[in-house]
This record gives structure tokens, sequence and C-alpha cells, in this order.
């Protein structure tokens, strides 16, 4: 039983670089269609996996930070932190003294002896650092201390967050409209290459059917060269994207972030799934070409 698989299988395989090579140019048409599909997929589901890492970065960042006068003391500090907590909003809060400050300070520009001279711990502010449990509570809490006497400044990341979560919407909206539009055109595409070739076929179709094949016997062929089309542009479209992003990888310019690079492990991942849903593409436009024109 085995032996005969394989004798099938390899005369299937036969059949469709024997298909191929008859017509390379409409071969060559349906793996670049896909290779563009795939290759837009893989941009979109790059760019997206990006804005949701940004968006969780900032996320958990101290995302409210609330800078106190000279004149505020630990303890006025500490009935505002209460006043915060009792809201439920907050998550984490985090009191930054005056000479913690100058500590980060020092370290943010330990490569500037000049301005580490230039400031004292008596000039920099205690604060608080606030992250709330979730973005929209921002607002909120942010009006709670803006009103105190104690106050002189309230930063916080709720517009970048928002700005954000706006970006990741219009890239998903406008990926999904594009994906959608080249899906279309690929499986029309393939339908139309394998419709073609069955047409220009049919006197060796309805031989084989004379001699006693199978209609599975017939359509598998078809099958397998629209998966081959499917694997093809996938690993093409999708390898040159995840490629080409790997390269021109944006930690350089986002040291502050970490979320640069992305794993190679995602980046494989990706690609395994466009392979995947390629290849049931493929199958899924061969099989409406088959039923279409092998009635």
């Amino acid at each position: 039983m085995s032996l005969w698989w394989k004798r099938k299988e390899k005369m299937y395989l036969n059949t469709v670089a024997k298909y191929i090579r008859r017509s390379p140019y409409q071969a060559f048409s349906a793996a670049l269609i896909m290779s563009l599909t795939f290759f837009s997929i893989s941009v979109f589901a790059l760019l997206t996996i990006i804005s949701v890492r940004f968006i969780s970065y900032f996320e958990s960042r101290p995302q409210l930070t609330i800078f106190f006068k000279d004149n505020a003391s630990r303890e006025d500090i500490g009935q505002v932190q209460k006043q915060l907590e009792d809201t439920g909003k907050t998550s984490l809060m985090v009191y930054v003294s005056k000479e913690e400050a100058l500590k980060i300070y020092k370290e943010q520009n330990k490569n500037d002896p000049i301005l580490l001279d230039l400031v004292t711990a008596d000039i920099l502010p205690a604060s608080i650092e606030v992250q709330a449990k979730e973005a929209r509570y921002l607002s909120d809490l942010a009006g709670i201390v803006k009103g105190s006497e104690l106050v002189e400044e309230v930063i916080f990341q709720k517009d970048i967050v928002d700005t954000l979560i706006s970006w990741t919407n219009a890239v998903r909206y406008v990926g999904l409209a594009v994906i959608a539009i080249l899906v279309t055109v690929s499986v029309m595409v393939i339908i139309t290459i394998i419709g073609i070739k069955i047409t220009v076929r049919r006197e060796e179709i309805e031989i084989m059917k004379l001699i006693g094949a199978s209609n599975w016997f017939i359509r598998a062929p078809f099958l397998l060269e629209g998966i081959f089309y499917g694997f093809t542009g996938a690993f093409i479209g999708g390898g040159l994207a995840i490629g080409l992003f790997y390269y021109f990888s944006l930690e350089a310019f986002l040291r502050g972030v970490a979320i640069f690079p992305l794993s190679p492990v995602i980046m494989l991942e990706l690609l395994l799934v466009e392979v995947i849903i390629a290849c049931i593409l493929g199958t899924f436009a061969s099989y409406l070409a088959v039923l279409r024109y092998l009635k």
C-alpha cells in the first residue's frame, strides 16, 4: 500500500511539474500575485505586532507623573497618594524623592559633566509615578491632583497611548481592506489559470475518463498546483517582508523602547502560519476552478 501511494504521489508531482513547464508565464503570474498578497499580509501583520507592543510598553510605564512644589512635605505627598489609591483606579505608585530624582538625573546625564555640576537635589522636585489600571483612567487621576496647591505639574501619557491606539486601528482597518482585495484577486487569478489549463487539456481529460480514471485522480494535480502557487507565494512574499524587516531592524532608532528586535521565533511562526494559510487558499481556489470546469 505504501509503495503504491508513493508511486501515485510521484505521478501527481510529475504531472504538476509538467503543467507548470507547459505554461510558465501563467505559473509565474499566479506565484507573483500570491507573493504580493503575502508580502502585504506580512507587512501589516508586523506593523500590528509592533503597534500592540508599543501600546503595551507605554501602558507598563509610569503613565502619570506628579511633580510637587518644594513646600510639600512627605506627609502631604502621602495624603495625595492615599487620595489616588482610594479611587481604585491605580495599579502602582512610586514615590521619587529629591535625592532619588538627582540619582536618576545623574544616570541619564553621566556622559555630560557640565550638566551634572549645574544640578543639585534642592532644585529637583519630588514626584509620584503612577500607573493606572486602564489608560482611560488617566484623565480622572490627573484631574484629582491638578487642583491641589501642593502640585507643581502633572504629566501623563494618555495622548501618546490614544494616538498609538488610533494608529493601530487605522493600520488594522487599512491592512484588512488591502489584504481582502489582494486575497480576492489571488483567488480569481488561480481560478482563471487553472480553468484555462483544464480547458486546454479537455480532450486529454476526456480520454482519461474513458479509460477509467476517477474524478479525484483527474482533479488531484490541479489541486496540487494550487497548493504549489500558495506555498511559493507565501514563502517568497512572506519571507521577503520578514527578512527585510529583520535586516532593517528599528532597534538602532528605539533603544529606549525594549521591544526590538522582534524575536526570530515570532517571525518564523508568522511565516509558518502564512504558508499554511496560503496552501489552504491555493487549494480552495483550485477546487473552485475544478468544480466549475470539471463537471
